[in-house]
């Protein structure tokens, strides 16, 4: 294992929920577990900060990063910017191809919907906002907000489980992709800023519903 696959092994168990905000990532018993050498475990660690999915302290070690309520806000209303102007750039310069793969998402999504798989219908959610950017070729946007999304995607988890919520991600997606269908910049940025607003406010929602419980 190399040091960028120690990064990616790290990087989905963070992301998955496998490792817990605030646990302790001791060096050495990363190395043993992942079958790798304590330098590339460092290194891993040293990029998983820069991500902000790790906190380093002096003397302390590492530990998975904590993000609040208000970080994850903020995290989302930064992404709403960069989506937004991505989205916009998609629909210029997205081929033929790129939109028949944008749809077969959506339908994936509804077929999921429909079953009731929402875990897996916010799966493909996350791999339709990707391709977005991809499709974009807006590279700073795909940068940041790839970070950005790596460090809130537990909590957008629990947005989509939301009452209500799953049919209505299911309508603002559709548009977007509507949108750049029809190479309509303007509206597909409206849609997308439109369609990250409400995942804010679901999660100001679930937070809210969570600490009256």
């Amino acid at each position: 294992m190399s040091e960028t696959d120690a990064y990616e092994a790290l990087h989905g168990e963070i992301v998955a929920g496998e490792l817990s905000p605030g646990e302790r990532l001791v060096e050495e018993e990363l190395a043993e577990r992942l079958g790798e050498s304590r330098g590339a475990v460092r290194a891993a660690l040293l990029k998983l900060d820069h991500d902000g999915l790790v906190v380093r302290e002096r003397n302390r070690g590492a530990r998975v990063r904590r993000v609040t309520l208000e970080e994850a806000i903020e995290v989302l209303e930064a992404r709403a910017a960069l989506e937004s102007l991505a989205a916009g750039y998609a629909a210029l310069r997205r081929t033929d191809d790129e939109l028949t793969e944008l749809q077969s998402l959506i339908a994936d999504m509804a077929k999921l919907h429909t079953a009731g798989e929402l875990l897996a219908m916010s799966e493909r959610n996350a791999a339709l906002h990707r391709r977005i950017l991809e499709i974009s070729r807006h590279s700073v946007a795909l940068d940041v907000c790839s970070r950005l999304h790596s460090q809130i995607v537990r909590f957008q988890f629990r947005t989509v489980l939301a009452p209500g919520r799953s049919p209505r991600s299911l309508s603002e997606h559709q548009a977007i992709v509507d949108a750049i269908a029809t190479s309509d910049r303007r509206t597909a940025e409206r849609a997308m800023h439109k369609h990250l607003n409400n995942v804010t406010q679901a999660l100001i929602s679930v937070a809210s519903n969570r600490a009256a419980s």
